[in-house]
């Protein structure tokens, strides 16, 4: 790590500078302006976002065109003019440093940005037309996420009295989630079970045929990989998709060859099935459900070497 960051990119004084921006955005619900809250609250997510990524790296959240600023971020500062990262860049660079950090509140964390850049750069007012409880439990998830990754908590970035209320409405929501996906679990589990018992066979008989890689049109998103899972409704075969998040290599030697080993990891964002309908989006409903959102396989491959050139 560069030990010369200019202040800019640091990690912590983004971290330091994002808890004053959600203290200014509490303050501001406190007294009734929930437009002002959602404009600093937005702000304050997009400074601890960055602290995240800048704690691993601060490349990582410098304009990779800017050639100035990739000096900066290696630690000689060459310019006072750094340039960052665009918020759709940052929330997508968080879904693989974070491992809750999935598509879904990857969408979130981008539309409030959309609605703070409206509300800044425009005529619209789209704080304005945003019930609080259409968005304030999403987004004290999306900084918990964050915050957890960075070793930290809400306790500790609000200060423990401020938390309280976001902590219980974190609760109150994962509950809220938690009971909305064991009914769907459980009504696509009664449509299942009302089927006659010769249907039910059929329909599992053909389940056991489908292979992962035919099941590219059941997902929404675009993945690294789709692999298998007993569905938690009808126990038929099903399937799960998602990013790859890590892989370890190592090698394995015969008398023949050199093999590589490749342990990978996967962070499951969708699961499918297309015998009952049963559909979870994003790490949280998918965990709800029972099943893991993690998933890792390994791989087999023989190394190659390119020709020896030149050595006649």
């Amino acid at each position: 790590m560069p030990e010369n960051v200019y202040i800019a990119i640091d990690s912590d004084a983004l971290h330091a500078k994002s808890k004053v921006y959600i203290g200014r955005a509490l303050a501001r619900k406190g007294v009734g302006d929930l437009d002002e809250y959602q404009l600093w609250a937005s702000l304050a997510l997009e400074l601890l976002g960055k602290a995240a990524l800048a704690r691993k790296h601060p490349s990582l959240v410098v304009d990779p065109t800017h050639w100035q600023s990739l000096f900066v971020a290696a630690g000689i500062n060459v310019t006072t003019d750094v340039k960052t990262i665009a918020t759709k860049t940052l929330f997508e660079r968080l879904t693989h440093l974070v491992p809750r950090f999935d598509k879904t509140v990857q969408k979130f964390c981008q539309d409030i940005a959309e609605r703070r850049n409206a509300e800044l750069h425009s005529a619209d007012l789209p704080f304005r037309t945003m019930r609080l409880d259409a968005w304030e439990a999403r987004y004290w998830h999306a900084c918990d996420t964050i915050l957890h990754q960075m070793g930290s908590s809400l306790e500790k970035w609000l200060g423990a009295a401020d938390a309280k209320a976001p902590r219980q409405l974190l609760e109150e929501a994962a509950n809220a989630l938690d009971a909305a996906v064991k009914l769907r679990v459980e009504a696509a589990k009664e449509r299942f079970g009302a089927l006659k018992k010769s249907e039910r066979e059929r329909l599992a008989a053909e389940a056991d045929l489908r292979e992962p890689h035919h099941q590219v049109e059941l997902f929404k998103g675009r993945y690294d990989e789709i692999w298998v899972e007993s569905c938690p409704a009808c126990k038929c075969r099903a399937f799960m998709t998602g990013e790859q998040s890590s892989e370890e290599i190592s090698e394995e030697r015969d008398e023949y060859a050199i093999w590589e080993i490749v342990d990978r990891e996967f962070l499951g964002e969708e699961f499918r099935c297309p015998t009952c309908d049963l559909m979870l989006m994003g790490s949280d409903e998918i965990d709800a459900s029972g099943l893991s959102y993690i998933h890792e396989d390994q791989q087999e491959r023989e190394m190659e070497y390119e020709p020896d050139y030149g050595n006649d």
